[in-house]
């Protein structure tokens, strides 16, 4: 049967493996288990991988020697996350890094302890800066946590790149207008905002419903994001498919789900 409805979508990221852009850590907040001294949570997204100070106090994060100890970055949205790089302390004391868990996600269940895996930190040297690729994991928190383990968890400084989106490339349009709720709102990198005419697409009510973004180019795509209306009616958004291919047949709905 036809589905009758409107056809809302906030904001649409389409990624694929890329180069590193902006490193979004530095928008975020940190916090963690405990603190040793002043070697403060946020000392791990400022910056600066190594400065002169010889113990790091100054340039790098450590809780107390704990049990399970755990450092944790609130990037205060969801984003499609690519690659984490970390920097161990540069006097030495590489346990204190090495054979932590880098975890991803959207959940504070266990403080944020029992999100998804993406790496398992190894290969430290003093000073050493290592990158783990995270395919894309979608979410707003990243931990790095000691499971099993007593010990001091030191970082002197954790990065944080997403995918591209390729999305801001490319045409917007969709099945019917509404308002002045426009197809290219939902590619224009605003996730949230007032009044959500300005920032989200939306379709008259009708059948099948449809919004179709040309990439203007032939890709290899690992992700999509769609983010819905915050105020009401997720059976707006919820139960479209996402088709993905070259074919404009149907206006471009007979690709593959």
């Amino acid at each position: 049967m036809d589905k009758l409805i409107h056809l809302i979508l906030l904001s649409v990221l389409v990624s694929i493996p890329g180069s590193l852009e902006e490193n979004i850590a530095r928008k975020g907040t940190a916090t963690q288990s405990s603190t040793y001294s002043t070697w403060a949570a946020p000392h791990a997204i400022d910056g600066v991988r190594h400065g002169p100070d010889p113990d790091d106090v100054i340039y790098c994060s450590a809780t107390a020697s704990q049990s399970n100890p755990w450092w944790r970055l609130d990037l205060l949205d969801v984003y499609g996350i690519k690659t984490v790089i970390i920097t161990a302390r540069s006097d030495g004391a590489l346990s204190q890094t090495n054979g932590a868990e880098i975890r991803i996600g959207n959940s504070l269940e266990n403080n944020g302890n029992n999100n998804p895996i993406c790496a398992v930190t190894s290969g430290f040297l003093a000073g050493n800066t290592v990158s783990y690729s995270c395919g894309v994991m979608v979410g707003r928190y990243v931990n790095v946590v000691m499971t099993g383990r007593t010990s001091v968890l030191a970082l002197c400084e954790v990065e944080v790149y997403e995918s591209e989106n390729l999305a801001f490339k490319g045409n917007a349009t969709k099945s019917s207008p509404f308002n002045i709720w426009l197809a290219a709102n939902a590619i224009d990198g605003k996730r949230y905002g007032s009044p959500l005419s300005s920032v989200c697409s939306a379709t008259d009510y009708k059948s099948n419903p449809w919004w179709r973004l040309d990439l203007q180019d032939v890709y290899y795509i690992t992700t999509v994001i769609i983010t819905v209306r915050p105020d009401c009616c997720p059976d707006q958004t919820n139960g479209a498919e996402i088709l993905v291919g070259n074919s404009l047949e149907n206006n471009g709905n007979n690709n593959s789900r």
